[in-house]
C-alpha cells in the first residue's frame, strides 16, 4: 500500500504538532523579525559594547562572549532576544525559558537603566500571547528610556491585540518619530491596513521593504504586500510579490503561504496545494494546516484532508493542556469542522484576554454555526467596525445577515468578499458564490 507523499508520515506529524504549537505561540513575536526591541541590525553584525548599547549576534557568538565576559549585562539581554528569535525560526518552545533566564540574568547584573532586558521581557510576554503583561512590561521599559523606539513597538502590538487601537496608533507614531526603520514602518502600515486604507498601507510597507536590512525583514514585507494585493482583488500582483520574495528566501513559510493563496485565487489549485504542503512541512502553523486541509477537501482528497484536520485537533489538545488561550484559527476550525458549541466557548475564552477584531470575527462565526445569529451579527459588526478589508470576515457577516433575512445587506457583503478575484479560500469562495446565486442577485 502506497502512502500519498503529500500526507505527512506519523512521526513527522507528531513533530509537526509540537512545532506548530510553539510557532503559534511565537506568532506575535512576531513579527518577531520586525519587533526585535534589541537589535535592529543584522544578527551577524558585531557591535562593540558601549554604555547603554547592546551587542548584536547569534546565540553562539553571544554565548561565547559571555563565557569570556559573564558580567556583560548587555550581552545577556541580547542573548535573550536571540533566543526569542530562534524560537520563532525553529519552533522550539524550550527556547522561551532560555530567553527568560538570560533576560532576568541581565536584570540581576544591571537592575537600573536596563531597558534592553525590560524590552526583551515585554517581547517575550507578547510571544507567549500575554498581551496585558507585554503592555505592562513595555511601559516599564519606556519609563526607563523614553527614547527607546523598540519598546513602543511592543506597546503598540499589545494595545492592538487588547483592542486599544488609538493607543496603538499613538505608540506606532512615537516609534516612527524615534526610529523610522523597517519595523516601525511595517507597524505603521498595519495601522492603515486595519482601517481599510490599503493604498497607504501598501505605500508604508514598500518603505519598510526599502528600509529592510535583513533577509527576514524583506521576506516579511513581501508577504505583507502579497496579502494586501490579494485583499484588494489583484491576485496576479499578490503572486508577483510572493515570488519576488521567494527568489531571495525560497524556504520562507509565510511567502509560500502567500503564493499558495494567490495561486488559489487564480484557480491554480494543484500548485497552491503544493505550496501549502511545503509551507506546512517547514512550519505547520494552524492557519496553513487548515488551508491545506480545506484545499484537499475542495479537491476531493478525503483522507488527506482528514490528516490535516487530525493534526489541527492534536495541536489544540496540546494548546489546551498548556493552558494557552485559543487562537482564531483553532476557533474557526472547531466551528466549521468540529463542535460549534465548543467553538463558542473557545472564542469567549479568547475574548476575555484578547478583544481584537479578528477574535470578534471568530466569535461571530462560532455563534452563527451554533444557531445564535442575532448575537453573531453584533460581533461580526465589531470585527468590521474599523473598516478592515478582510474577505473572510465579510463572507461571515454575509452568511449571518442572510440567515437573519437581510438579503440586501448579505449581497453587499458577498460582493465585498468575492471582489474581482476573491481572497477567500476556494472552499469558502464556492459557498459564497452559491449563496449569491440563492439570493438571486448574481451578476
Amino acid at each position: 500500500m502506497h502512502r500519498d507523499p503529500r500526507t505527512p508520515a506519523p512521526g513527522r506529524r507528531l513533530k509537526a504538532v509540537a512545532t506548530a504549537l510553539a510557532l503559534a505561540t511565537a506568532m506575535f513575536a512576531a513579527g518577531a523579525v520586525l519587533i526585535d526591541p534589541v537589535s535592529p541590525r543584522p544578527p551577524e553584525t558585531a557591535t562593540p559594547v558601549r554604555a547603554g548599547a547592546r551587542p548584536a549576534g547569534t546565540v553562539q557568538s553571544l554565548t561565547a562572549r559571555l563565557e569570556r565576559l559573564p558580567g556583560d549585562w548587555n550581552a545577556w539581554s541580547a542573548l535573550g532576544m536571540a533566543h526569542i528569535e530562534q524560537a520563532r525560526a525553529t519552533g522550539d518552545p524550550a527556547l522561551y525559558a532560555k530567553a527568560e533566564k538570560a533576560l532576568r540574568r541581565s536584570l540581576t547584573l544591571q537592575t537600573h537603566g536596563n531597558t534592553g532586558a525590560e524590552s526583551g521581557l515585554a517581547a517575550l510576554a507578547a510571544a507567549r500571547h500575554d498581551f496585558t503583561g507585554a503592555r505592562t512590561q513595555a511601559e516599564v521599559a519606556i519609563a526607563g528610556d523614553p527614547y527607546g523606539a523598540a519598546a513602543y513597538g511592543v506597546l503598540a502590538d499589545a494595545h492592538t491585540q487588547l483592542g486599544n487601537y488609538q493607543d496603538a496608533e499613538q505608540a506606532v507614531q512615537k516609534m516612527n518619530d524615534l526610529r523610522p526603520d523597517a519595523a516601525s514602518l511595517a507597524r505603521a502600515s498595519y495601522t492603515f491596513e486595519l482601517r481599510g486604507l490599503t493604498d497607504r498601507a501598501v505605500g508604508l510597507m514598500r518603505r519598510s521593504l526599502t528600509a529592510a536590512t535583513t533577509a527576514g525583514e524583506r521576506a516579511f514585507a513581501h508577504a505583507c504586500l502579497s496579502g494586501l494585493a490579494l485583499e484588494a482583488g489583484d491576485a496576479r500582483r499578490a503572486l508577483q510579490e510572493a515570488e519576488q520574495g521567494l527568489r531571495a528566501t525560497p524556504g520562507d513559510a509565510a511567502l509560500l503561504d502567500a503564493r499558495a493563496r494567490a495561486r488559489a485565487a487564480l484557480g491554480q489549485s494543484e500548485r497552491a496545494l503544493a505550496d501549502w504542503q511545503r509551507a506546512v512541512e517547514i512550519a505547520p502553523l494552524p492557519h496553513v494546516v487548515l488551508a491545506l486541509g480545506e484545499m484537499h477537501q475542495v479537491l476531493g482528497h478525503g483522507p488527506q484532508a482528514d490528516a490535516q484536520y487530525a493534526l489541527l485537533k492534536a495541536q489544540d489538545r496540546l494548546r489546551a493542556a498548556a493552558g494557552s488561550p485559543p487562537d482564531t484559527d483553532a476557533i474557526l476550525f472547531e466551528a466549521d469542522h468540529g463542535s460549534p458549541a465548543r467553538a463558542v466557548a473557545m472564542a469567549e475564552q479568547a475574548l476575555r484576554t484578547r478583544p481584537f477584531v479578528a477574535v470578534h470575527d471568530a466569535y461571530a462565526w462560532s455563534l452563527h454555526r451554533a444557531g445564535r445569529d442575532r448575537e453573531a451579527l453584533a460581533h461580526a459588526d465589531q470585527a468590521l467596525a474599523l473598516g478592515t478589508r478582510q474577505a473572510l470576515w465579510s463572507y461571515h457577516r454575509a452568511v449571518i445577515r442572510h440567515a437573519l433575512g437581510d438579503h440586501n445587506a448579505a449581497h453587499e457583503d458577498l460582493e465585498s468578499a468575492l471582489g474581482p478575484t476573491s481572497a477567500l479560500h476556494p472552499l469558502h469562495a464556492g459557498h459564497a458564490r452559491a449563496l449569491l446565486e440563492r439570493i438571486g442577485t448574481h451578476p
